[in-house]
This record gives C-alpha cells, structure tokens and sequence, in this order.
C-alpha cells in the first residue's frame, strides 16, 4: 500500500465508518461522513480547475470544514498551504505570493481580508463554511462520493506546506510529502486506548494539529479540537469527550496547573504531554502532582525534522532538563561547532522554491535545528541554547527581524533590537529594546504592542 495521506482516511472509513473522526464544540463528523465529504470536495476542487502538483492556501480558523478540503487535496494530490489566521493582509500578501497557489479558499471570518489579499496577488477565491454559497461548497455537495483516485500520484509527492519564518524574516515554506507525513504519525496507531480520542489545543494553520489529527486517525481515533486553548476550555473537553491523551505546549500547561483540575472527571486521560519548548522541571512536576494517572512524555522537534526525540515518563526526573533519546528511526547527532542535527525518513524535503535555505539547512542527509545542544554518555540530548537568529516563544518559532521591521515604523523610535529572553513558561519571550527619537513623546507598552498588531 502507498504511504499516502488519503488512504489514511479511507482506512479509517472502511474499518470503523460510525467512529467519531472529530469533533469541535458540539460539531461532530464520522470517519465514513469525512471521507465522503473529502471526494465530494476533491471533486469541486478538480471542476475549479485545481489538480496534481497545485497549491491551495486555506485561511481560516479552526473549524471542521477544513477537514474535508485537506482530505481533498490529498485525494487530487493537490498541496494544502494553510496560512496563520491571525495574519493581517500586509503579513499574508509576501506569504500567498511565495506559494503561487492556485487558489485561495477562506471561511467566513476571513472572507473581507481573502478579498483583498486575492485582489493584492491576483489569486481566484473562494470560501468555505456554513451559508456561504460559492461554487465550491455548491460543488461539493452536489459531486460524487465516490473516491476519487488521480494516476501517476506518488508517496514522495508533496502533501503540504507550513510557512515559518525564517532567520531573515523572509516566510519560507516548509514542504512535507505524503510519505513524510504518514511516517510521522503512524506510530500512533498502536495505541492502547481502546479507541478514546485526543484533545488538540494547536489551531489548524499549525504543523502539530494536522499531526495529532492524523496521528489520531492512523489509529481510528477522534481528535477534538478546540477554539481557544484556554484551560477551561481544555479541561472540559477532556471531560466531555472522555479524552485519552491532551498535549499541550508548557505555557498552556502553567495555566491549566493554575486553573486547577477539581471538579473535571479525567479518569479516561491517559496521557498529559508537552513539548515544543524549554518545559522546567518544575512544571512537569506540577503536570503529574495534578494528573498523577497519567503518563508525561516531553517531545523534541520541528516543522522541518517532526517529533524527533522524546523523553519518557520514567526518565521525566532521572534526566532533568533533558529532551530524551531520538524516537525510532531517527538518529541525533551534534556538530562540532554545538548544532544538534537530525536525520530520519520523514524530514521535510526542503523549503519552497528556495535552494540555498535548503540546501543551508539539509546537509548531508542531516537537518541542522539550528539549536545548540549536547548529548550525555546514555545519548540523552539537552537543548542549551539557539545557533540561529531567532527566537522560541510557545512551540513558535519568531524572527526578530520581522519584529524589528515594524516596531521599526513607530514615529517615536529612532533604534530597536528584538531580543529573546529565557522564560520559564514561554521557553523564551520577545522583547524589544528601544531609542526615542529626540523630542518624541515617550509611548507605552500598550501604544507598541497595539502597533504591532
């Protein structure tokens, strides 16, 4: 069978139709309804004009109905580019112009800024969700449900594209094939869980939605997505749902630890595990004096390289500060000059229409992270610190040159350096070291933050 990313979808239809896929609020979609809608959807996408090898950019927020579009593209071996959905048009202008898409597809909310940013780059819109009436939700619900198959679609093609910025500021599209993909998450399929789901608090424009949601479906499990990360909102769908596993970046899981758990039933929670940035021991023990019966696991990687290494339950204290030992069928090493570099079968296959950045970051077969690291004698990693210009704050990855350029358009100031300061709950926080021009007034923390935004 080909690694590809639709079958993961049609399996999971054909073994278990009536099982929940996901969920969000009180929206619920089977695996049988999902794989419907996602031939349905390949086949108003191909009648837009879409097919093998082009580029769709979705922008929106998190919401089911961006489900079926991924699932689409995947079926036309189409390429799903999501775009933040907190991005202005000034931000997602560079950004659909660097991925050339074919088209640009929205929901409600962003439907004023789609126009614009369509107008901007010349790219065809269209818009999906409830009430909508375009022609590709006309279409999709009046096609066929029968799957869609497309010659000459290969495992190595390319599946998606996540934008990250880079340490020039300069988006740069990071392109993972189907096989990638479902190496990534496959391993979830040999949960124990008895089939019970996983919360998800990433939003849908993010490369560890998409891999908790394809994790979970590996396993014909559901994923439950949220609107907001916020603690009660986690905690009651952990509740709700009866939820095996949630993961959590470690600020979110400061905020749950201060919410408190009292008053949820998390019996069925198995799992309680966190990632993507420096976790202080201190709050893993919190995670486990708050959640004792569960397991912790502490997860190391990137866009770039997926879910590398991983420190297990029992090495949580044994091996404090450490990000653990690489998962199977990854090997770490670190350079001589302090980089730790990964190399396994599911790397990413290079950033978007740009050789040197690729060609700078794969070397050898090994993905240089850009961090700085070191290995003890039992091959436990430690992460100690950044090679690279850019700074970590909660599992994203900021350029201080973007922030640079427009703090940098503030009347007020005449210099600004953008700085990455170590923080026990955001692993590092951006901040902004700035000069007035002579005789400005002075601005605010407030006045900043809100030009910024």
């Amino acid at each position: 069978m080909d690694l590809l990313i639709g079958n993961v979808l049609a399996n999971a239809a054909r073994v278990a139709p009536s099982a929940l896929a996901a969920t969000l609020g009180d929206q619920r979609i089977t695996f049988a309804d999902l794989d419907d809608a996602s031939n349905r959807m390949a086949r108003a996408l191909a009648a837009a004009g879409v097919g093998h090898g082009d580029r769709v950019v979705w922008w929106g927020d998190t919401t089911l109905d961006a489900l079926p579009l991924f699932g689409g593209l995947a079926r036309l071996g189409a390429v799903f580019a999501p775009l933040n959905a907190h991005f202005g048009p000034d931000e997602a202008v560079p950004v659909v112009e660097h991925a050339t898409p074919r088209l640009l597809v929205t929901d409600a909310a962003h439907r004023d800024l789609g126009a614009a940013v369509a107008g901007a780059t010349g790219v065809a819109i269209a818009q999906l969700g409830p009430g909508s009436g375009t022609d590709l939700d006309r279409k999709a619900r009046d096609a066929a449900p029968d799957s869609v198959v497309t010659p000459g679609l290969r495992e190595t093609d390319p599946h998606v594209v996540f934008f990250t910025s880079g340490s020039s500021g300069a988006p740069k599209g990071v392109v993972l094939s189907h096989r990638a993909n479902w190496l990534r998450t496959a391993a979830a399929a040999t949960t124990t869980s008895g089939g019970r789901g996983v919360v998800c608090m990433f939003p849908l424009f993010h490369m560890a939605g998409w891999t908790i949601a394809l994790g979970a479906w590996q396993a014909r499990r559901a994923v439950h997505f949220v609107a907001t990360p916020d603690a009660p909102t986690l905690l009651a769908t952990t509740e709700r749902e009866r939820a095996a596993r949630l993961y959590c970046i470690p600020a979110v899981w400061s905020r749950i630890v201060e919410h408190g758990v009292a008053g949820y039933d998390l019996t069925a929670l198995e799992e309680a595990d966190t990632g993507t940035s420096a976790t202080p021991p201190e709050l893993l023990a919190a995670i486990k004096a708050a959640l004792p019966h569960t397991v912790t696991r502490v997860f190391y990687g990137s866009t770039e390289a997926g879910p590398g290494v991983q420190l297990g339950d029992a090495d949580l204290f044994r091996k404090p500060g450490s990000v653990g030992v690489a998962q199977p069928g990854v090997e770490v090493r670190v350079a001589d000059d302090g980089e730790v570099c990964l190399r396994s079968p599911y790397l990413f296959d290079g950033y978007l229409d740009d050789p040197d950045a690729t060609a700078a970051a794969l070397v050898d077969g090994w993905y240089r992270t850009g961090d700085r690291g070191v290995l003890d004698t039992d091959g436990y990693l430690s992460i100690t610190g950044r090679i690279r210009e850019v700074i970590r704050t909660g599992g994203e990855t900021v350029a201080p040159g973007e922030v640079e350029a427009v703090l940098g358009t503030h009347p007020a100031l005449a210099e600004v350096a953008v700085v990455g300061v170590p923080d026990p709950t955001w692993g590092e926080v951006v901040t902004a070291v700035v000069v007035l021009r002579p005789g400005a007034p002075s601005p605010t923390l407030d006045d900043l933050r809100d030009h910024c935004t």
